[in-house]
């Protein structure tokens, strides 16, 4: 995704977050995990599929979404189809989000005004025979990027927030509060593309934890020739053409030769002078993928959640009213499990000429 498109959504994003937390009250406790399932859920349709797909995109959806995802179990791996709770949930939550989305496409196509979004893109489509792409198709791309997407940003900054809010990481939580305050005394209320490119101590912190907490536990890929591994011990094994080659992100993002203290969430590790990431090679980092195959959405991803984390570290002093998160180690993509609870009382405008001090946020474990 270029730069002259990110910066297109840069404002959408801002808005759409700051129309959402218009609705939190002056203090109280909420789930964060639901919370930006419905955010992301609603920035993501508006950024990418237009005024139509965003104004249905209500609980609704957001939560076929997450019905979704928790039909992905592991057993579905080999069992598709087997007839367990989860994945006649997940059956249904399908089939009710084709029946929203096909209702969709065709105002579309029927209104015959192009509209510069993807939604608008998948429907121009045209396969290399020059068949143009069906409603059922258009409606299958809309339903896979959305799940994809709206899981692994909503669970990255999920696991921002609890990582960022930990007692133990109080110093990290400070570095990005003052960072905010830095950029509004520099650029004021203003949160754009540039801005945001500033924020590189966020930026670190999501970074971070997404190296502790990937969204897949593990990358697959087909070998289309042979090659060799050559481990650090010396030791070659050799891959076959035509084979499947598993990459466990769980394990490598966590490699002790890589990364020092890995099971410590450390995001300066990521900063001037260390860039332990680049310790292991191209591909010591992954949590995108790599290569010609790497995840599109990055930059968007990360743009994201940066415009969601920079408007709650600014307006809100918060604390985690429940313990830190366990993995849900039972569905292909891993999350949190079960709910995060997160207590807020807002803070007083950070204004541009005010000195930077401790911020008054609060850490609990």
């Amino acid at each position: 995704m270029k730069p002259a498109k990110l910066r297109t959504y840069a404002g959408l994003m801002v808005r759409e977050v700051e129309e959402y937390f218009t609705r939190w009250g002056e203090s109280g406790t909420v789930d964060l995990k639901q919370e930006l399932e419905h955010l992301v859920t609603l920035v993501a349709s508006r950024c990418l599929f237009g005024v139509e797909v965003r104004s249905k995109m209500l609980r609704e959806a957001a939560t076929h979404l997450r019905e979704l995802n928790d039909g992905m179990r592991l057993v579905t791996i080999l069992f598709p189809h087997l007839p367990i709770p989860a994945h006649r949930r997940r059956d249904r939550a399908r089939a009710r989000l084709g029946e929203i989305f096909s209702g969709m496409v065709r105002s579309r196509r029927e209104a015959g005004r192009p509209v510069d979004d993807m939604l608008q893109c998948l429907i121009d489509s045209r396969y290399k025979d020059g068949r143009a792409t069906t409603d059922t198709e258009v409606v299958g791309m809309l339903v896979s990027a959305l799940f994809a997407g709206q899981h692994t940003s909503s669970s990255t900054g999920t696991w921002t927030g609890a990582r960022l809010l930990a007692r133990a990481n109080a110093e990290h939580l400070r570095a990005a509060v003052r960072e905010q305050e830095r950029v509004v005394a520099r650029h004021g209320d203003r949160v754009d593309y540039e801005v945001l490119q500033e924020m590189e101590t966020l930026h670190r912190c999501i970074t971070e934890a997404l190296r502790l907490h990937p969204p897949a536990m593990v990358l697959l890929r087909h070998a289309r020739r042979g090659f060799t591994v050559r481990t650090r011990e010396g030791d070659e094994y050799e891959v076959p053409a035509g084979r499947t080659v598993a990459s466990p992100l769980v394990i490598h993002n966590r490699l002790p030769h890589v990364y020092m203290d890995p099971e410590r969430y450390e995001p300066g590790r990521f900063g001037p002078g260390r860039g332990e990431d680049g310790a292991g090679g191209a591909f010591a980092y992954t949590a995108f993928g790599g290569g010609r195959h790497a995840c599109v959405g990055e930059a968007f991803a990360y743009m994201q959640i940066k415009v969601i984390w920079s408007h709650l570290l600014r307006n809100f002093e918060m604390e985690m009213a429940s313990p830190f998160p366990e993995t849900d180690w039972n569905v292909v993509m891993p999350g949190p499990k079960g709910k995060v609870m997160l207590r807020y009382k807002r803070k007083k405008k950070m204004s541009p000429t005010a000195k930077i001090t401790n911020p008054r946020t609060r850490y609990v474990c």
